[in-house]
Formats: structure tokens, sequence, C-alpha cells
């Protein structure tokens, strides 16, 4: 897809999604997802907030029924998509032009939560080759994945007295 341009937006949804049905019948499902910049400031000891950038998203098909499914107002997400822009005529009679995001990919983030997820068995692209070749599930079994303790000395952890959200 040369030419797009790609993002990933880390933030929170505004309100739950909002599902509807096309003319032709495709799901859609939009939403917007804040995304506010936080920096620390030394000299107050307190973490700031920057401007927010609200961007609306639109997530199609099946991903649409899924993201109606499972995302909530609120929710932290992590989406990546591309960047489209599209120009309407408004009620009033102006010109209006937008920018929004066609979801490609999109979940929880886990940074300050849990999840659980679950397969959809759904119509959709389940991976594997163009014959009809599907996802199989891994013969090994699983094993608890535990989170590595960072160092002490480490720097990229958190700094000692900043807020542990």
């Amino acid at each position: 897809m040369a030419g797009e341009t790609v993002i990933t937006i880390v933030g929170n949804l505004t309100a739950d999604p909002e599902i509807r049905t096309t003319g032709s019948g495709a799901s859609v499902a939009s939403f917007t997802i804040a995304s506010t910049p936080r920096s620390w400031n030394r000299s107050t000891n307190q973490f700031e907030d920057g401007q927010a950038l609200f961007m609306r998203c639109s997530a199609w098909r099946d991903m649409a029924e899924h993201c109606a499914q499972s995302l909530s107002k609120g929710m932290r997400v992590i989406a990546q998509g591309r960047l489209q822009q599209r120009s309407y005529q408004a009620n009033d009679g102006s010109q209006r032009t937008v920018v929004e995001l066609q979801v490609d990919e999109i979940g929880p983030s886990l940074r300050y939560a849990t999840a659980q997820v679950r397969k959809m068995q759904s119509g959709g692209y389940q991976g594997g080759n163009a014959n009809g070749g599907g996802y199989q599930q891994p013969q090994q079994p699983q094993q608890a994945w535990q989170q590595p303790q960072a160092p002490a000395d480490d720097p990229w952890s958190t700094p000692a007295g900043e807020p542990d959200f």
C-alpha cells in the first residue's frame, strides 16, 4: 500500500463504539480515541497533560463487530491504521474536510490493565495460504509468562517518586 500514511495511536476511547450497517450490508464501527501527551514537570514534581488529540476512527466488517463487543468508553487502546482525508458538504451547505483513521489493527493497552483474548470464528482472514490453509494452534504446551524484574539501576524503569498508574 504505497503512498498511504500509516500511524499508531495510543489513547482512551471517548465513548462506546457506534456500529451501523452501510447500504451494501457492510458493518462499520465509529469511535474517537483521545491521545493526551503527558510529561513530568521537575519544578512542580507532578505530571502535566499536553494538548489532547481527538482522532476519529472507523473499523469495518468483522473488526467492527469485534470492536463493538470488546471496547468501551474510557478503555485505553492501541490502534494502527491508515490516515484518510475526505470532504463532504455539511447540512448548512459549507464544505468540510476531515481526517480519519481507517483502523487495520486495534486492541486494549496492557500498560495499566489486563485482558482476556478469545479467537473469533468469523468469515474473515484467518492466516495461512491462499489455498484455504487456516490458523493452526501450536502443539507445544503453553507456559506461564512472568514479567521480568528490572535491575535496581535500570535507567528505563519508573523513577522513584513518579506515580504508578
